[in-house]
């Protein structure tokens, strides 16, 4: 699992009994399973820990039941579909001490660590304001043996293109801006006949600036434009082609922020956005898990924005439902993560979760 680092697949569960016979093909070593219990009842003291890769829905059920055998846990974004379900999940991995390590894969696309190198170099400056678009044709398919449509079923998804697309948005936005927004407005549209969303787009307040982003399922083309600014010059990301822009300096220097001449860098990172399965950014993804584990970090920085990412998806919608009004994200809902797992009792103040 990184690194040329080999792991095991000791057991499937699936509730589709053709996508078992799949796996049952792909991995014959493995001992294949009807659903999450059977295979935790029977499998648990043979398991490291437990990747979760349904639908959004069934994230925090089968999060709950691996801590409850012992089990850290791998699991797809977002974490859930509910601020108190995240809560819960971040709140059981402490006292279960086993790491939950979300899959917040963009991080690791190679286009956003060439974006990465650029922000080092220190060449832009700090960035102050970030555009963010997610451009899709339609919502990811499903396999055909179970649901192909299932994100457009608010019962599994949870949500729509905000719910699949959000966490990827807001994660990378926390990296760039360096700090967590303080509020954030937002809206969404849904095709008749659906009662997922396939159009959401938010603007969120930051202490360092402002980020403005667009998620559409509707769009004419597959793509994704990112613009980061800075005082110094900006980087536009169009897929894997990079354009880094650089403010001159020189015999009568152009002051940042004033008119000026600019130098245009072109480079490239190859990263493949056509496979939606993102499979060749896993690798180092991959060995900040196992490190989480050799740390016992059981809920650190990635986890608590995996928390941050459903706050924001959770107040976009509540957003968008109001008439674009305008959220602060206050501190109180981190609190959340601070309660007993699964407790009813109301929250106290404590400190804040980011």
């Amino acid at each position: 699992m990184g690194n040329g680092r080999a792991v095991e697949i000791i057991a499937v569960a699936d509730i589709c009994e053709a996508r078992r016979q799949v796996a049952h093909a792909q991995f014959p070593q493995a001992r294949i399973y009807g659903d999450h219990r059977s295979l935790l009842a029977a499998e648990a003291g043979n398991l490291d820990f437990v990747d979760i890769a349904t639908p959004p829905a069934h994230h925090a059920e089968i999060a709950h039941a691996a801590f409850d055998h012992g089990l850290h846990v791998l699991c797809e974004k977002p974490m859930a579909t509910t601020v108190d379900e995240a809560g819960s999940m971040l709140r059981h991995a402490q006292e279960a001490r086993r790491v939950y390590f979300p899959c917040h894969n963009y991080k690791h696309a190679p286009v956003v660590k060439a974006v990465r190198a650029v922000l080092d170099e220190g060449v832009i400056g700090p960035v102050h304001l970030v555009t963010m678009q997610t451009f899709r044709n339609t919502h990811a398919k499903g396999v055909a043996e179970w649901r192909p449509d299932w994100r457009r079923e608010h019962a599994f998804a949870g949500g729509g293109i905000g719910m699949d697309h959000g966490s990827h948005t807001f994660y990378l936005a926390f990296e760039w801006m360096k700090s967590y927004p303080k509020a954030i407005t937002a809206f969404s549209s849904t095709t008749p006949g659906f009662d997922t969303e396939d159009e959401m787009g938010c603007t969120l307040s930051f202490p360092t600036g402002m980020v403005n982003a667009h998620l559409s399922w509707t769009a004419g083309v597959r793509k994704v434009l990112y613009t980061l600014h800075g005082a110094r010059g900006a980087i536009r990301v169009e897929d894997e082609d990079i354009e880094v822009a650089i403010l001159e300096a020189g015999p009568g220097v152009v002051a940042p922020g004033s008119p000026g001449k600019w130098r245009f860098e072109k480079r490239v990172a190859p990263s493949d956005w056509m496979d939606a399965s993102h499979v060749g950014w896993f690798s180092s993804l991959f060995d900040e898990f196992r490190a989480a584990i050799a740390k016992n970090e059981f809920v650190g920085k990635d986890a608590r924005e995996a928390f941050l990412c459903v706050q924001l998806i959770e107040r976009a919608y509540r957003s968008a439902r109001e008439g674009s009004r305008l959220l602060d994200l206050d501190q109180q809902l981190g609190e959340r993560l601070h309660r007993p797992a699964r407790a009813q009792a109301d929250a106290k103040p404590i400190e804040e979760i980011a």
